[in-house]
């Protein structure tokens, strides 16, 4: 089985997807840190029940990767938006293994102290047209939503939209059971609703 991680929000600029993420919610993000391999860089925003946002954008001090970036991000342009989901496993290989081809191969990252395994499409781009929830496996009891402050959000439904949105939730039912995540027909588009201090917000 895997349970849902996390979401992020992309642009062109880490300031964009920041500022995105901020003005959407009306709470400020905490500073994340640089991503190696990938060559990235996030903001985060702790959320109840153990969930976590992350803003990210390319890092244009890093150096160029030697492979496609995560997320789909070298592809990545417009204004920032919601653009992907991350799920967690405890055992990444056995969780490819039962999945169609498409979700990518396992790197080993680290940033400090917190370790983990991602599988990333030779691609970047993961299952249907990047609506498929990218994979993870954490390393060690480290995880970062204990670690950022909370502010009153919480996520309460995360409507992954696709034209086969219907046959992504099916190919997902045998290993993804959260009644906070939808999948409909249409025009691709990731929606997150938030219940938060200042009452209910959407972000796209």
């Amino acid at each position: 089985m895997i349970t849902f991680d996390h979401i992020a929000v992309a642009g062109e600029t880490l300031a964009d997807a920041t500022a995105h993420v901020e003005g959407a919610l009306g709470v400020p993000l905490q500073q994340g840190g640089e991503h190696d391999i990938f060559h990235t860089h996030n903001t985060l925003l702790g959320l109840e029940d153990g969930l976590y946002l992350e803003a990210i954008a390319i890092n244009p001090a890093a150096p160029i990767p030697t492979r496609p970036r995560w997320f789909d991000l070298d592809n990545f342009t417009g204004a920032p938006r919601l653009t992907n989901w991350v799920c967690r496993c405890d055992d990444l290989d056995a969780t490819l293994a039962k999945l169609p081809t498409g979700f990518g191969t396992p790197f080993d990252i680290q940033r400090g102290d917190l370790r983990w395994r991602m599988a990333v499409p030779d691609s970047g781009l993961l299952p249907y047209d990047n609506c498929a929830p990218a994979l993870i496996q954490w390393v060690g009891d480290a995880h970062p939503a204990p670690r950022l402050a909370q502010q009153g959000c919480k996520l309460t439904s995360l409507d992954v939209r696709h034209p086969q949105g219907p046959a992504l939730g099916a190919m997902l039912a045998a290993v993804l059971l959260d009644a906070r995540i939808t999948f409909s027909t249409g025009p691709k588009r990731l929606q997150a609703k938030f219940a938060t201090a200042a009452g209910p917000k959407t972000l796209c």
